[in-house]
């Protein structure tokens, strides 16, 4: 009775294993949420992709035609910086050297770098720039295009520029040269870079990285050149994408598409600037992110340089001639001999293998006296005997003769020594007086 009064069960145990039972659905019914949510996210991605696809390709052409319109309307003016007073065309590559880090520092996209640069061109067309300004339009540009084009969270600060700057200008300076910047061009920032039209050209292509980001390459080297200022983006992004193509052994595409359209003379002129480019802009290209086409081309470069050289040292080889037989044709053709030799019955062949005198001469004075003594005339058949060297000549050629020569020019050198010559008179030649 006792342990029955003094026994209390427990309720602790089922209490827990209910909370521990309710917990577990919880979360599953949770992360079923969670996946179904993402499913659905999935699927709206998908279908925004799909009609985003279906919208650019009935609408190409149209994007296409605005573009080129813009490009032509937002063009700088080179002639008016050429008259500049003060900041001159070998600035251009420090500042624009300045920027390209400052760029690759807040890893913007590529597409801000040349938008900051077209801004910077058309500010410098209708502006007159002070030299200790310039780095400050400069930077005003980058941070406008960065505004416009750009991330948010990746668009810099005015206390970073100032700090890139090296506290040369005020945080007043900056804001008021953003504020001029785009009262000057009309609030008219937009711009289509080389790189959408690269875009647009490699749309309907496999994707290669190497190709584009030697495009890139080739296209940021063009801005430190004068003679690509007013060029039309359209036109840069065509020349360069097809010469990126040819550096990469790419095949071009067909004639059909846009991107063959190309001006070769744009593209013989971007060419010709790539054996110099910037040290910023190589190093910037040389890494992973690019595929390294900065080495790729300077082994590019001075593979094209060896064989120029090559070319220029090694002589033509001639292709030899093949000679043929002699059909009787009338032409320029050379008579040639026959292969075979037939058989000559009065005379020798070629060369002659000449006999004994003495046989030659009495053979042929046999055949003589054979064809008086047959009322005929005489014929002389085959090669005549050669001559036969008179016995005075036979002398001369011996041996003989020769040490008998060296003889007497060792006696008149020793009689020269011994009379000398006279002296000349009236012009006249030395001759000796002496005898042997």
């Amino acid at each position: 009775m006792d342990y029955h009064r003094n026994y209390r069960p427990c309720p602790t145990f089922f209490v827990e294993e209910e909370y521990g039972m309710e917990s577990r659905i919880r979360q599953e019914r949770q992360a079923k949420q969670e996946h179904d949510k993402q499913m659905a996210r999935e699927r709206q991605y998908v279908m925004a992709d799909e009609l985003s696809n279906l919208t650019s390709e009935q609408l190409r052409d149209d994007v296409l035609s605005h573009m080129l319109e813009m490009d032509n309307q937002t063009l700088p003016d080179v002639e008016s910086i050429d008259i500049q007073t003060e900041i001159q065309w070998f600035m251009r590559p420090y500042l624009l050297d300045f920027l390209i880090e400052a760029h690759t520092a807040f890893q913007l996209l590529p597409s801000t770098l040349f938008l900051a640069i077209n801004l910077l061109d058309r500010y410098c067309s209708k502006r007159v720039v002070y030299k200790r300004h310039y780095q400050l339009v400069g930077c005003a540009a980058l941070l406008i295009a960065a505004k416009y084009n750009d991330k948010k969270d990746r668009v810099p600060t005015i206390k970073e520029l100032k700090s890139m700057c090296c506290s040369l200008y005020d945080d007043d300076m900056f804001t008021q040269m953003e504020w001029h910047v785009l009262q000057t061009l009309g609030w008219s920032i937009g711009h289509p870079t080389v790189d959408a039209f690269l875009q647009h050209a490699v749309l309907d292509d496999a994707y290669d990285p190497e190709v584009e980001h030697m495009a890139l390459y080739i296209l940021e080297i063009a801005l430190f050149h004068r003679d690509f200022v007013a060029k039309l983006s359209s036109e840069l992004a065509r020349a360069a994408l097809a010469l990126s193509r040819c550096i990469l052994n790419r095949p071009q595409p067909r004639h059909t598409h846009w991107s063959s359209q190309y001006d070769s003379m744009t593209l013989v002129a971007l060419s010709q600037q790539l054996h110099q480019p910037s040290t910023v802009v190589a190093r910037k290209y040389a890494s992973a992110h690019y595929s390294r086409v900065s080495k790729v081309m300077e082994h590019f470069l001075n593979r094209q340089a060896s064989l120029a050289t090559y070319a220029r040292c090694t002589p033509p080889v001639e292709t030899p001639i093949e000679s043929k037989p002699y059909n009787g044709e009338i032409g320029l053709a050379t008579p040639q001999k026959s292969q075979q030799l037939t058989a000559i019955p009065h005379g020798y062949l070629t060369p002659p293998i000449t006999p004994d005198n003495d046989a030659l001469v009495h053979a042929h004075t046999q055949m003589a006296n054979h064809d008086m003594n047959r009322g005929m005339p005489t014929v002389h058949h085959g090669c005549s005997p050669s001559p036969v060297p008179s016995a005075e000549m036979q002398y001369m050629n011996s041996e003989a003769y020769q040490q008998q020569q060296e003889a007497m020019y060792m006696a008149q050198q020793a009689a020269l020594q011994q009379f000398p010559l006279a002296p000349t008179h009236m012009g006249m030649s030395q001759t000796y007086q002496g005898g042997m």
